[in-house]
């Protein structure tokens, strides 16, 4: 459990707990504890939504104070069944995570921490449960906000990659390019496999090359993986085609901000960040003066940009104290 030698960081023995837990007749999520029962409670979300977790993902947290609960989403990963959307939407993801917290006997999170599409969920559980959440950790805000869905795919991100989007969007018939999320979802939900999977590589591709400043080629290995690969795409896509079920702006609203004011927050951004927009960090911040942002001025999105990585690592040493 020593530090990453030159690289910030920590690394972490094997789980000391792992299992299914059932939440649904459908769904039954996986899930694993790393450090000590002991240790400050800290829960990891995952991206996506569709994306997983790893033993990689602890990295951030101090072995020696923080017991670290990692756990797929409902059809991600190792989670049952794989790539089910049926009683798939945000309220069941807040309601895993409660039934989650119970089985493992954790009477309050001491962090909750999310990336990407695991910040929508972070801030969406917590201004559900404000008196669970002792301090949020959040990186690449996502509220999926029209105009953030757009900014991903089309008004934003497609004209610094005008070429890669392209191929994103031609690959639809041309009578659902106007509409690239309906359109992919009719490909994703089709009877026949393969239909599914090709539509799946072609949306996972474009997400792939936006994700960081620099390319990383090898990311791409990950779309070979026939689960991971339609999980991924098919989750997110049905997300949000329905704008994850939530209220235009919802997130954002001063009501549901003050539920969480009095939370310690912190805010970390890419500043060229084409999957989540800078502004999207901008906006939560301006509406929730309590937080703290800290833009990454040579940075995209991914958590693995070395200015990212170092600052999440920072401020989990520092609430570490809390």
């Amino acid at each position: 459990m020593a530090s990453l030698g030159n690289s910030p960081g920590y690394d972490h023995s094997d789980p000391f707990d792992s299992g299914f837990l059932a939440v649904s007749a459908i769904h039954t999520l996986y899930y694993e504890q790393y450090s000590s029962r002991d240790g400050k409670p800290v829960l990891f979300l995952h991206g996506g939504p569709g994306g997983q977790t790893s033993k990689s993902n602890t990295v951030y947290f101090n072995p020696a104070v923080y017991r670290t609960v990692l756990f797929d989403q409902r059809g991600s990963g190792k989670s049952t069944p794989n790539a089910e959307i049926r009683e798939n939407t945000t309220r069941h993801l807040v309601d895993d995570i409660e039934k989650l917290r119970n089985h493992c006997g954790i009477p309050k999170w001491h962090c909750v921490f999310g990336g990407s599409w695991g910040t929508t969920l972070g801030l969406v559980y917590a201004q559900t449960h404000p008196e669970l959440v002792a301090s949020l950790i959040l990186r690449g805000i996502f509220t999926v906000r029209k105009e953030e869905l757009l900014w991903s795919r089309g008004t934003g991100a497609a004209r610094i990659f005008p070429d890669l989007f392209e191929d994103f969007i031609t690959y639809l018939p041309q009578e659902d390019r106007d509409d690239a999320f309906q359109g992919y979802y009719k490909l994703l939900t089709s009877e026949n496999r393969e239909t599914k999977l090709a539509a799946a590589r072609s949306w996972n591709t474009w997400d792939m090359s936006i994700g960081s400043l620099q390319p990383n080629p090898a990311i791409h290995d990950k779309i070979k993986d026939d689960n991971w690969s339609l999980a991924h795409a098919l989750l997110e896509c049905h997300y949000f085609a329905h704008g994850a079920w939530l209220e235009e702006g919802q997130i954002l609203k001063k009501n549901n901000l003050d539920r969480i004011r009095h939370i310690p927050a912190t805010i970390i951004q890419g500043r060229y960040d084409m999957v989540c927009p800078p502004q999207t960090a901008y906006d939560l911040h301006q509406a929730w003066p309590e937080s703290r942002l800290y833009w990454i001025p040579d940075a995209g999105h991914a958590p693995s940009e070395p200015g990212i990585h170092r600052k999440l690592v920072e401020v989990c040493d520092e609430y570490a104290l809390l």
